[in-house]
């Protein structure tokens, strides 16, 4: 995550502590030998409950949902949630007066602060107005507000309202993170199809087109494998997939490279059964392997390998993919890692952001190369399962 996404972060944490501090302290006045770890334990339990929701987006079926715990929290007759037009959502007595609450918090949101409003004709007599703000690099705006009815506008009620509507901000702009990371990753997946496809399926239907008279039961067999692979490598769902169904991938493309290249190319294999249920990000194996071939192999005279190894270690899979081809310079790998576009390696960069931005930085992939050396790749995946998309 980056350095907003980790500001964010921060932030949300702070309000939640203040948050606890003043929910507990008002529950403790109201709760006669309430211990302040139980009142602590269903504030953060109450939280939990509305998060999910707030992070879907300020939407009538998100308010809806998150709206009750977020009442619970402030102990409140009634609570409201608004975008800058309207109210999205009302709990508790008054919903009739809703429309005029979504009028007074419009108004009351121009200030940018919590606002305490009088409301004579209302169901109770005040509402407190606190806006809700989403932004990033210093920047916010205004997105809705907390609006909560009360007849005891009393200063820890404000206070309350206040620290309810930070922590809803920081929930909504972590599900706008969450959902520009979704963006990205997918972007990034289409772009390494582009770039994996053209080169390959050149190549492949050569080579079957080869085979379709002098042996049509074999040019039969890897149509196959060819529709078995691309059907994999461009489906439309998931952004992670098991090292298992990854493997299976790699073993159609190497099936139609050695129709290519023949007794040339030789193939290891060596997977620890205990981390073929690992999940990995999609397509993040078989570029590495694309490109050993590409770069390796392809313009190595006589014979080359491939060796492909997955390791039980610990915590962690570690992945190793190894040619004893023809080797790269490190710059030239440099700059195909930092996404050089004059760099025709086949994903390198791609797959060391997509590593980098699913487990951190520290998940970076490592190569170690040297002209006529070959070249090793080695990536680490935590066995935990990330969050998945589809």
């Amino acid at each position: 995550m980056g350095s907003t996404g980790v500001a964010v972060v921060g932030g949300v944490l702070t309000v939640l502590a203040l948050l606890v501090a003043v929910v507990a302290l008002r529950r403790s006045r109201r709760t006669l030998g309430s211990p302040a770890d139980r009142a602590t334990y269903t504030t953060l339990h109450t939280a939990s409950l509305a998060a999910p929701w707030l992070r879907g987006g300020l939407d009538p079926a998100s308010a809806e949902r998150a709206l009750p715990h977020l009442r619970d929290l402030l102990g409140a007759p009634s609570v409201a949630l608004t975008d800058t037009d309207r109210v999205l959502a009302w709990d508790g007595p008054g919903r009739s007066w809703r429309a005029a609450v979504g009028a007074t918090a419009a108004s009351a949101m121009t200030s940018g602060s919590t606002q305490v409003v009088a409301t004579p004709d209302g169901p109770m007599s005040h509402a407190i107005v606190a806006p809700l703000a989403v932004g990033s690099d210093g920047t916010s705006a205004v997105v809705g507000s907390v609006v909560v009815m009360t007849d005891d506008a009393s200063a820890g009620l404000v206070r309350a309202s206040t620290e309810v509507a930070r922590w809803v901000s920081g929930q909504l702009e972590l599900g706008e993170l969450d959902s520009s990371r979704t963006a990205l990753m997918e972007a990034e997946l289409r772009a390494l199809r582009a770039q994996i496809s053209p080169h390959f399926v050149y190549n492949s239907l050569g080579a079957i087109a080869s085979f379709v008279r002098t042996d049509p039961e074999r040019a039969r067999e890897l149509l196959l494998e060819f529709a078995d692979f691309t059907r994999y490598s461009f489906r439309r769902h998931g952004d992670f997939t098991t090292l298992a169904e990854e493997l299976r991938s790699i073993e159609r493309y190497l099936v139609l490279e050695k129709a290519r290249f023949g007794d040339r190319l030789r193939v290891r294999i060596r997977v620890a059964p205990e981390v073929l249920s690992v999940t990995v990000p999609f397509l993040s194996i078989q570029p590495l392997v694309e490109n050993a071939v590409r770069h390796g192999l392809e313009r190595k005279p006589g014979e080359g390998t491939i060796s492909v190894l997955a390791e039980d270690v610990g915590p962690e899979c570690v992945i190793t993919i190894e040619d004893d081809g023809v080797g790269e310079d490190p710059e030239r790998v440099r700059a195909a890692l930092a996404g050089d576009g004059a760099s025709d390696s086949v994903g390198l960069g791609n797959v060391d952001q997509r590593m980098r931005t699913v487990y951190g930085d520290a998940y970076g992939i490592v190569i170690e190369t040297a002209p006529g050396a070959g070249t090793r790749v080695v990536l680490r995946v935590p066995k935990f399962a990330p969050r998945t998309t589809t």
